[in-house]
């Protein structure tokens, strides 16, 4: 037999339960963790592991690109060509400006890319801006622009 005052308790342990709003990540969070899978991802050379990255219709205008890559096979030659050009190469974020509109989200900020050629460690720092799409519970890259930094005014 039951105590009568472990209906009462019983009773107001699923009010709490269903009136404590859920522990949630903020929206912002879960882009900022999609720049830094990018830059996980990056770190592995992986040409087929970055591009599963980026939506199917996702645009970028890379670092080193003198065009615009809009389809998945020019997007796909582009970071053969970068992985190529810059061995072993790594990505390292700074200062990170997240605005998210729903569905959509931007991120800008600045990230340096550093890698070693021929003996020598080199980085090239730059500026960025993703754009992307929540796609189910993934932020899928849309548009990204990157662009190195340039030199201050003498």
């Amino acid at each position: 037999m039951r105590p009568r005052h472990s209906i009462p308790l019983l009773v107001l342990s699923f009010m709490l339960v269903a009136t404590t709003p859920s522990v949630s990540r903020e929206p912002k969070e879960d882009v900022a963790d999609a720049a830094k899978l990018w830059a996980e991802v990056f770190a592995l050379n992986d040409p087929d592991r970055i591009l599963s990255l980026y939506s199917e219709d996702g645009v970028l205008w890379g670092t080193l690109s003198p065009t615009i890559r809009s389809d998945r096979a020019a997007l796909r030659a582009y970071f053969v060509s970068a992985f190529a050009a810059l061995p072993n190469a790594k990505v390292s974020f700074g200062e990170q400006l997240v605005r998210v509109y729903g569905n959509a989200a931007v991120n800008s900020g600045y990230y340096t890319f550093s890698f070693t050629k021929d003996g020598e460690t080199k980085s090239i720092p730059a500026r960025y801006s993703f754009t992307y799409i929540k796609d189910g519970e993934t932020w899928k890259i849309v548009d990204h622009h990157s662009s190195t930094l340039p030199q201050p005014p003498r």
